[in-house]
């Protein structure tokens, strides 16, 4: 029998965290849940959990304070909850370094696929049996992506990334020269259908050109095509027209 994922619920909701802790051990998970900030950061920096829940409402603070504290320290992969489903809660998360969110109210079985699929392309265990990724290392250039130990370098220096940002590099790098679309980056990495105003893939691909920076020619590692999605670009040249022609 597989062993359940241990989780970590940060949310003062306890009625909440009762309802979510019976669904999510029936799909795979041990939880623990927490009711304030101070407490979900001392527990997610402990290093017993696989992947943490925070709501963004917490008493005596708020939840992205929480993210900031643990991203310091931690890269433990973690589920931001917005109470009001705001653009700008679900876009100052994924700055910060969620690795998703999902909008109250919510359908548990959502919850538990998306924790799923973060837990897939974070590398960590999952009691769903999914198979580990063959070990394999990637370069592009100056970019080494190591799949089995789940680094990155870019010139030499180890570059830390989330768990989404993790699969979508390795996704570009797979199909450096080529355009990979948000709805492939979106379904494939982040495991949900891409939707009209969903700004996950962009924030995501944003922050990862920051931390790996300019080529040493100064141009970009990873070009938007419009209306078409994201290239990694190799050799420095032109990025290819879009399917449309723009």
């Amino acid at each position: 029998m597989p062993t359940p994922v241990r989780l970590l619920l940060i949310d003062d909701d306890r009625g909440l965290c009762e309802l979510l802790a019976e669904y999510l051990c029936g799909t795979g998970f041990e939880v623990d849940a927490v009711h304030d900030g101070d407490a979900g950061v001392a527990r997610a920096l402990a290093g017993a959990y696989a992947i943490a829940v925070l709501d963004v409402m917490l008493p005596g603070g708020d939840g992205f304070e929480v993210l900031r504290r643990i991203r310091a320290r931690s890269r433990i992969p973690v589920l931001m909850l917005t109470a009001r489903g705001e653009e700008v809660d679900r876009i100052v998360g994924l700055e910060i370094g969620a690795d998703d969110y999902l909008p109250k109210p919510f359908n548990p079985r959502e919850l538990a696929a998306r924790l799923h699929a973060i837990l897939r392309r974070s590398g960590a265990s999952s009691s769903r049996d999914d198979p580990a990724p063959s070990a394999e290392r990637i370069a592009v250039e100056d970019v080494e992506l190591d799949s089995a130990a789940r680094s990155v370098r870019c010139g030499g220096r180890l570059i830390e990334l989330t768990g989404a940002e993790f699969g979508l590099l390795e996704l570009l790098l797979r199909s450096a020269g080529r355009v990979v679309s948000r709805e492939e980056l979106s379904s494939r990495v982040l495991g949900r259908r891409a939707q009209p105003f969903d700004r996950s893939v962009d924030m995501h691909v944003s922050k990862i050109r920051r931390k790996l920076g300019r080529r040493p020619d100064s141009g970009e590692r990873i070009r938007s095509i419009r209306g078409a999605g994201y290239i990694f670009v190799v050799g420095g040249g032109p990025a290819p027209a879009s399917p449309n022609g723009e």
